[in-house]
């Protein structure tokens, strides 16, 4: 082996070294650190109907704001959010959820709570609410709501790295 082939291979497995290196921070980063980001909702429980829409925001700062609203919803007759009617009202309601507060996460039961400072579910505003992390990657997030705001059995919501 000449001495240029051999600079080869010893270039080619340290850089092998370094990028197994870079793989095994990546693995052993936090969930918190896996967690801040911009979410782009990816799917919902049937309650949200064909297509909602959503974003899950995560800030390194321990703010957090979050919205899921249904994509079929109609337009007001009025064109005016102040001049609806029940049933126009009823929908908003029913087809929309929004957040915002600030967020602490719990490394040993992969979860994080929320501090809803404000919601359109008047009831959830001053509450602290536990979300768990059924699983991450570096581009996808699966959460399970054990108390979701409609009642009943815990919903899932999958959703994906803003790029």
């Amino acid at each position: 082996m000449n001495r240029r082939t051999a600079l080869a291979l010893t270039t080619m497995a340290l850089f092998s070294v370094v990028l197994s290196a870079g793989d095994t921070a990546a693995q052993q980063r936090s969930l918190k650190e896996m967690l801040v980001g911009t979410w782009a909702l990816a799917e919902a429980g049937p309650q949200w109907g064909a297509n909602p829409k959503g974003y899950l925001y995560l800030g390194a700062d321990g703010r957090y704001s979050g919205m899921i609203v249904r994509s079929d919803r109609v337009n007001y007759a009025s064109n005016n959010r102040m001049q609806t009617s029940p049933a126009e009202d009823k929908a908003t309601v029913q087809g929309t959820i929004a957040t915002f507060g600030t967020y602490t996460v719990n490394e040993a039961d992969r979860s994080y709570t929320i501090r809803v400072e404000g919601s359109s579910y008047p009831n959830w505003s001053g509450t602290d609410q536990k979300r768990f992390v059924e699983s991450i990657t570096a581009d996808e997030v699966k959460v399970r709501n054990p108390t979701p705001s409609i009642g009943g059995a815990p919903t899932h919501t999958t959703y994906r790295r803003m790029k």
